[in-house]
């Protein structure tokens, strides 16, 4: 009841905040959500905080835990892992056809897991990271807890709708695919897999943007008879990634197409700007008591911004600060605000630093400084 009660309130603020944007970013599915990798800035959405049965996209809740066994070194490609009778008997849908009482590799489960969807090898995994299934999902939900998805709740490490009561919204699976995109980066190719073959059978990607879209690469499809049809892909183009998310589609060929044309829109109709690097002047901040009148501001890392095309003639950039600043200043102190706000934007607030350090007047200098004062001087 909290989950959904959460999710309706999310979905209202999300409403009164939802970006205009143009008539292309418009869709059948039930749930939809674009969101820049760079920022994590959410550019479009269509009922996209509110908890919805995820089916197989919540697959990437699984591997995230197992992704961060291999990380830290708890886990690695060659370890294998035992198949047990459970394992063996969840041949519900999608599957890699594992053999009771074998052992399979943790390479060979990612490739089943996240190039066919393979739900018994989520319960291998789940039995061998979590003890049990039970106490896996146990794991999957503080470590949604950890990484801010407060929306979602696991009841099962494969996503099949027994028990019931698995939610993700499409906000926090966009959320969840940009963490393993930039955290995982060395795992992030057995997305991109066109095919798999284990236990002699080939089976094919699922994904149906791989190879449709250009610069596709990942991430997992979803289909039950409660949810629909759904897909979060991402794909990258001249080093701009956006990760969209659609669930509730009515076929396998309206996922296809309502994918493709969405991201190609998301494409078109979103550019990233980029606006400051460190070490570039932003603007001046008066200094009093220093040895030079003024100071040069810059960002503490390179800033850009996504925007629709639209609004970007639309962006305005000012500078706040509680000035004059007093000397001394060290470089890199942060002294000020940058605020960036544009037609359909949230907008950004980053910090401002200052680019070299500022000495204090000397006793002469100060003593000048105060006889002006004292006579009204500048």
């Amino acid at each position: 009841m909290f989950q959904r009660l959460l999710g309706a309130a999310l979905a209202l603020i999300a409403a009164l905040i939802a970006v205009p944007a143009s008539a292309e970013l418009s869709t059948t599915a039930r749930h939809a959500l674009l969101m820049d990798y760079d920022s994590g800035e959410v550019l479009w959405q269509k009922d996209g905080f509110t908890p919805m049965t995820p089916a197989s996209m919540s697959k990437l809740m699984t591997v995230e835990l197992l992704f961060q066994r291999l990380k830290d070194g708890r886990v690695k490609l060659t370890d294998t892992f035992p198949i047990s009778e459970r394992a063996w008997n969840e041949r519900s849908g999608s599957e890699m056809w594992v053999k009771v009482g074998d052992r399979i590799s943790v390479d060979n489960l990612l490739h089943g897991i996240l190039t066919v969807s393979a739900n018994d090898g989520c319960i291998v995994v789940a039995e061998a990271l979590g003890g049990t299934v039970e106490g896996f999902v146990k794991m999957m939900n503080q470590r949604a807890a950890q990484l801010g998805l407060k929306q979602s709740h696991f009841v099962n490490p494969d996503g099949l709708d027994q028990p019931p009561g698995q939610l993700m919204s499409a906000y926090d699976i966009a959320k969840l695919s940009r963490w393993i995109i930039r955290e995982y980066p060395r795992y992030y190719h057995y997305f991109d897999e066109p095919s798999y073959s284990y236990s002699n059978i080939d089976q094919a990607n699922r994904n149906p943007l791989l190879g449709l879209v250009p610069g596709a690469d990942g991430l997992k499809t979803g289909h039950l008879e409660a949810s629909g049809y759904g897909l979060v892909g991402s794909a990258i183009r001249d080093g701009h990634r956006l990760i969209l998310v659609i669930n509730g589609l009515d076929s396998k060929e309206a996922r296809r197409d309502e994918g493709a044309r969405l991201m190609e829109a998301g494409f078109r109709e979103f550019r990233r700007y980029n606006l400051f690097k460190p070490g570039d002047k932003v603007a001046d901040a008066a200094v009093f008591g220093g040895a030079q009148k003024t100071v040069p501001l810059t960002v503490k890392a390179p800033l850009a911004i996504t925007l629709e095309v639209d609004s970007r003639p639309g962006m305005k950039v000012a500078v706040r600060y509680t000035g004059p600043l007093r000397a001394p200043i060290a470089q890199g102190a942060e002294v000020g605000t940058l605020l960036i706000t544009a037609p359909g934007s949230p907008g950004m607030k980053v910090p401002l630093v200052a680019a070299q350090s500022v000495d204090s007047l000397g006793f002469f200098g100060r003593m000048i400084l105060g006889i002006k004062a004292l006579f009204g001087g500048a």
